[in-house]
């Protein structure tokens, strides 16, 4: 299944989390780890036949696809079989997953992790003149081995360590011979499996991760993701469905460890002497990297090339730096701090961009998936200023009912506290799932089924003096891109213009056509829709589910359509970037009009 169409699909059930849904603690989490960067060795020196961990010369090397090595850690909690396999099989997708996104400089030996020279060494020579400067001189003999997180490292997995006793001698003492190592091996994933105390304190905890080893050039080596052990199941999906979703807390996390993360943005190298998060005008700290504005841009179709990736303010003092995005601007990201079951998920441009920026990858940005969440809606959208005006159909205001952004749910106008006092139409927990055909049992106007999505609509059979627009279900199937019919209970396909309202024989009210939200994305589909089966279609068709063809026939369309748009600005943004770097100017910030 291409990656486009293989849509991350949150597991978590609203029903299973009523109070909150899963809130990602990276951040508290990798702030107690001590992180070991790898140091280069002497070229003839006593650890010259081991990986150095130093970054491969590009001209030695092209990237290649970063390969990851899972490893399930020997304290973690004993699984049952089936259940070991159900992770093992979830695991092993994700990182599929990003290895088809993320390349490296592979280096060509082992990778071995280095010791922490500060728990096996309890005397450092520290007189500049001598040979052994800044090397160990006497070991603590307490020191038993290095740990990842909660994990304890195997010595296979280790460098070696020594002791020089004598300041200006070279006789050595070897405290721990070196491991193996891993062949072939660019990123080690430490899985721990607990009921750590940090789940039990927060029950809508599923996971948490952190890195714990970087190479010479500042990019994860290795890295943990803790699976709270009584929410196991929560986090995997029956082994022969693996091909078909993955589990968006599992790629979350991993995400996390291979560096999106706020201890990192320093070491980021996308342009020589630039600082990578700034604060605008309003307050909001932003990332400011070339990819991260230029991604930004053209998802808002906005010609500020200057318009940098905003991150979540949400439990973070003011001037400080979070690791996830801001919810109110990039709904639907893989990377925000709370993953809505009710969306789909996506591996969004922006996070890729970001992973381009750090210098440490080579992204494969042609496997984005879509971004449906303030798709053109201009530099201002989603500041607190604005979300209130009734400007963008993507918020809403009071709290009535209505339906989803993407249209396969009903929904209610609610905020919440990353939304910062802007109103969005949330899933309704119980029932709301426009695509599943139990649901059928309320309205004798709609119909629920694989094909069915939300509409703003008042119709109704029922001779009523005062019609009230909510959430309905109704059949569609797709005539073209952003064109599409509708079907409601007892009538034939109508054309329902995008952006425009219709009305239908025999029902008293109206039906609103959304604009830009269906038959536009591929990838936006029900999580539990067959392999066999496309929502798309076209007119005259005998067939309102086998779709692909159509759809296939269109896309081009829309993607011409939405390159010609933004190739303008994309060309100015690329210029102004490339000036900005090749003269090691820092990012000038503009001033915002209204707070985000």
């Amino acid at each position: 299944m291409p990656l486009s169409q293989a849509v991350c699909v949150c597991l978590l059930l609203l029903a299973e989390l009523p109070a909150s849904l899963h809130r990602c603690v990276f951040d508290e989490v990798q702030a107690r780890v001590r992180v070991i960067r790898a140091a280069p060795s002497p070229p003839n020196g006593p650890h010259g036949h081991t990986r150095t961990l130093q970054a491969v010369p590009p001209a030695l090397t092209s990237p290649q696809p970063i390969r990851i090595q899972s490893w399930l850690s020997r304290e973690s909690e004993q699984l049952s079989e089936p259940e070991k396999d159900q992770m093992m099989a979830t695991v092993k997708e994700a990182v599929k997953m990003v290895s088809s996104l993320l390349s490296v400089q592979r280096a060509s030996s082992p990778l071995l992790l280095r010791r922490d020279i500060n728990k096996y060494c309890k005397f450092m020579w520290k007189n500049s003149s001598t040979i052994n400067y800044n090397k160990c001189g006497r070991a603590n003999s307490n020191y038993r081995t290095e740990t990842c997180l909660d994990v304890m490292i195997p010595d296979e997995h280790l460098a070696g360590c020594e002791v020089l006793p004598e300041p200006d001698s070279t006789r050595r003492i070897i405290l721990r011979p070196h491991g193996t190592g891993l062949p072939h091996v660019d990123f080690l994933l430490y899985l721990h499996v607990q009921a750590a105390d940090k789940c039990r304190a927060e029950p809508s905890l599923l996971a948490y991760a952190a890195h714990c080893q970087m190479d010479t050039g500042g990019r994860p080596l290795a890295g943990v993701v803790v699976i709270c052990r009584d929410r196991l199941t929560r986090l995997t999906v029956p082994v022969q469905k693996a091909h078909k979703s993955v589990p968006c807390t599992v790629l979350h996390e991993l995400f996390h460890a291979l560096g999106f993360s706020k201890d990192l943005f320093h070491a980021w190298t996308d342009c020589s002497f630039q600082q990578v998060t700034h604060s605008d005008g309003s307050g909001q700290i932003r990332i400011y990297t070339p990819s991260v504005i230029l991604a930004l841009q053209k998802h808002l179709a906005a010609v500020d090339p200057e318009l940098g990736g905003p991150l979540e303010n949400l439990d973070v003092p003011l001037g400080a730096v979070s690791s996830h995005w801001e919810a109110r601007v990039l709904q639907g990201s893989i990377m925000l701090a709370v993953l809505d079951p009710s969306s789909a998920v996506h591996i969004d441009p922006v996070t890729l961009a970001a992973f381009q920026d750090t210098g440490w990858y080579t992204v494969n940005m042609s496997k984005a998936q879509s971004l449906v969440w303030g798709k053109g809606e201009g530099a201002m959208f989603g500041y607190t200023s604005t979300c209130h005006d009734n400007s963008s159909s993507f918020f809403c205001t009071g709290s009535g009912l209505g339906c989803h952004y993407l249209h396969l749910h009903k929904g209610e106008c609610q905020t919440d506290p990353l939304m910062d006092g802007c109103r969005i139409y949330k899933a309704l927990r119980n029932g709301s799932e426009c695509w599943i055909k139990e649901n059928n049992r309320k309205s004798p106007e709609e119909i629920f089924g694989l094909d069915s999505r939300c509409f703003f609509s008042s119709l109704t059979s029922l001779n009523w003096s005062q019609l009230l627009v909510t959430g309905r279900c109704y059949r569609h199937r797709c005539t073209g891109v952003n064109g599409y019919q509708i079907k409601v209970l007892d009538t034939d396909w109508l054309d329902c213009p995008a952006g425009s309202s219709i009305q239908i024989r025999g029902y008293q009210g109206s039906v609103f056509c959304p604009d830009k939200r269906l038959c536009l994305y591929s990838d936006v589909a029900p999580p539990n829709q067959p392999e066999n089966i496309s929502v798309f279609s076209t007119r005259g068709q005998n067939s309102d589910l086998d779709q692909d063809a159509a759809w296939s026939a269109h896309r081009p369309v829309a993607v011409t359509t939405l390159c010609c748009l933004s190739a303008a600005v994309s060309l100015l943004v690329v210029l102004r970037v490339a000036y900005r770097c090749s003269s090691r100017c820092a990012v000038r910030i503009h001033a915002a009009s209204g707070d985000v």
